[in-house]
């Protein structure tokens, strides 16, 4: 069997030991919205993983919808963090922060004082999310988005990726998928605009490629990768006609702002609607940086994409949750331990970072 899994690899300027890629895994262990030292601990005992890229971190506060998780919007959320990246520096891990701003998949029970829940349209989410305070709650209402939020929400991105450098990330992954508010913007589902913003695939894609090409011009395109869930319908998300032509946009346009990777979310393996080859595959052939797959790899899968030439990089997920020495386990083709969901979404140290080596 081939170890291209456990080769170096060269990440624009930054270079990665191997090419797993640690995906980024809701855990809701911010007390208050900021990381703390069991995340330090977390996050610290994967550094082995050639690049670890965090759970997704708000960039704002109008983007907390769920509880507990971390920001990256004020000092002392910085100060957290940079606890978090230098620990994973010190074991030779490199590490980039996911920003995630949930837009309507939120719940007033979860926002803060003061703030308001943005979408693209004011369509309400169907289900139910949990709170701490009341538990499980139909999603509230979003507010459209005025012409002066879009811009401030922009602006809110750069902020935090600005932070994200001073906490010591060795980059940003901008969340556009899984039907948080970026891809709000890019799926008729959740965007139904008329104005610059939405009514045509070009026009949906907007927000997002006015937030990376902020991003990049405020940290720079070697610091910034995106994620993106062509296919999905996680948080009422749809599969449409033009879906293909409009990721096949996408990219182009990211290729052209030369940011570092585009991060392909499949969560076939679980039940979803399988993300086609097709569309991979012209993803693949418009962006020029690097690739990253994920969704239910194993070993061997993982080095067939690899020498094939799908990817450059392979993210694993949930096996990371019980198994902090899994790049290990994976090149001695040990067995994995297997997770405990019941503490997926809970609070403190069980389930998150006592899991044993080995």
């Amino acid at each position: 069997m081939s170890d291209l899994l456990f080769s170096a690899y060269s990440l624009g300027s930054i270079a990665l030991k191997n090419r797993v890629v640690m995906a980024p895994l809701t855990r809701n262990r911010a007390i208050g919205n900021v990381p703390n030292s069991i995340m330090v601990d977390y996050y610290k005992q994967r550094a082995h993983a050639g690049l670890i890229v965090t759970e997704g971190t708000s960039p704002s506060a109008n983007g907390l919808g769920y509880a507990r998780i971390p920001g990256l919007f004020s000092a002392e959320q910085v100060k957290g963090w940079r606890q978090v990246t230098e620990a994973v520096h010190k074991e030779g891990g490199k590490i980039f922060v996911q920003l995630m701003h949930c837009g309507r998949v939120s719940h007033v029970k979860n926002m803060p004082a003061g703030t308001r829940i943005l979408a693209p349209s004011a369509i309400k989410m169907q289900g139910e999310v949990y709170t701490d305070a009341a538990q499980m709650q139909a999603y509230s209402e979003p507010e459209a988005m005025s012409e002066a939020d879009i811009q401030s929400t922009i602006e809110e991105y750069v902020h935090s990726a600005k932070m994200a450098i001073e906490a010591g990330f060795d980059g940003v992954e901008l969340h556009a998928a899984n039907g948080y508010l970026l891809e709000q913007f890019i799926n008729p589902a959740s965007n139904q605009r008329t104005d610059a913003w939405g009514g045509t695939p070009e026009k949906r894609l907007q927000f997002p490629l006015k937030v990376v090409e902020k991003v990049v011009a405020a940290i720079g395109a070697s610091k910034v990768g995106i994620r993106v869930s062509p296919y999905g319908v996680f948080n009422d998300m749809i599969v449409y006609p033009e879906l293909d032509t409009t990721y096949t946009e996408f990219a182009k346009r990211l290729s052209a702002h030369k940011i570092a990777y585009m991060h392909i979310v499949d969560h076939s393996s679980m039940g979803a609607p399988e993300v086609k080859g097709s569309v991979k595959e012209l993803i693949r052939k418009n962006f020029q940086g690097a690739l990253i797959l994920s969704g239910g790899y194993v070993r061997e899968r993982a080095e067939q994409d690899l020498a094939d030439k799908r990817a450059d990089l392979i993210a694993f997920g949930r096996p990371f949750i019980s198994n902090p020495d899994l790049v290990e386990k994976l090149k001695s083709n040990r067995p994995l331990r297997e997770a405990d969901f019941a503490t997926f979404y809970t609070s403190g140290e069980k389930g998150y970072s006592d899991y044993p080596v080995g």
